[in-house]
């Protein structure tokens, strides 16, 4: 029993700090979700420089809305597998080198597996000083989709910039890449060839943070009034075992009810029939 009563207050204990956890990973989940937020929605800030580079986190600065300028060496674009609300193909990952000689990634967009090469694309490459606006990304050394990125093959599945800079020979690369927003396309002419969708689509960042803290604190708690409410039966039992009363249809009580005053009754029923 004690053995019992121990192993019921050790896991009423854990699925309370299991919840209490829950709990504040909940309000640190939505802490951060408004901080992005708020990130994402502010007017774009100066792409951090060189010097900023060491101090860059995903705490503090992925999803800040930046702005930037350079010149885009589309010859050492990358193609990045890619799964969007647009389907499948690739990100459009192009060097953009400011003036002072660092390179920044730009995510320009979506383009699917028909307009992976770029003379296939109908919308013109931007060329020369080009300022760019969107939000800072941080690097995706993991690969992606089940898959490691095979830079000898020219094979990527996430966009690992250490590795993307090597590969292309790209001295002096930021540390993080940017999701360029979406570039408004003059209308075209009616039945022009132009009436193909502009390729690379920008614009297609998802930012989602999944937040089930309190279905998994209610969980929790739930489990802990579960074990609360079965060491509640094993108490009352426990005290209905123990009770003096429980004797009373063994010996009888005060009355000579029971077991004794049963056989007494019998008794002369039994002489009758001898008669």
């Amino acid at each position: 029993m004690v053995a019992l009563v121990v192993f019921l207050a050790a896991a009423f204990a854990g699925f309370i700090a299991l919840g209490t956890w829950q709990v504040e990973r909940r309000a640190w989940k939505l802490d951060l979700i408004a901080r992005v937020d708020q990130r994402v929605h502010a007017p774009a800030t100066t792409a951090p420089g060189r010097n900023d580079w060491p101090r860059i986190t995903a705490a503090n600065d992925e999803y800040r809305h930046l702005r930037i300028a350079g010149t885009f060496l589309h010859d050492k674009e990358t193609l990045v597998q890619a799964s969007t609300r647009l389907g499948a193909g690739f990100w459009v990952l192009t060097p953009l080198q400011a003036a002072d000689g660092t390179v920044v990634l730009v995510n320009r967009g979506f383009v699917p597996p028909e307009a992976r090469e770029r003379a296939a694309r109908t919308a013109p490459e931007p060329k020369g000083e080009t300022t760019v606006a969107g939000l800072l990304r941080m690097t995706e050394p993991a690969g992606g989709f089940l898959r490691k990125n095979d830079p000898a093959a020219d094979r990527w599945f996430s966009r690992d910039v250490q590795a993307i800079a090597a590969a292309r020979g790209l001295n002096d690369a930021a540390p993080y890449f940017i999701d360029a927003e979406a570039v408004p396309i003059a209308p075209a002419t009616p039945g022009s060839a132009s009436d193909a969708p502009a390729w690379p689509a920008g614009g297609l960042t998802v930012i989602a943070f999944p937040n089930s803290h309190l279905v998994y604190a209610l969980t929790w708690y739930g489990l802990a009034l579960m074990v609360l409410g079965a060491g509640w039966f094993v108490w009352r039992d426990a005290r209905r075992r123990q009770s003096p009363g429980n004797d009373k249809d063994k010996h009888g009580d005060k009355n000579g009810n029971g077991e004794n005053a049963a056989h007494a009754d019998a008794s002369p029923a039994q002489d009758a029939r001898r008669d």
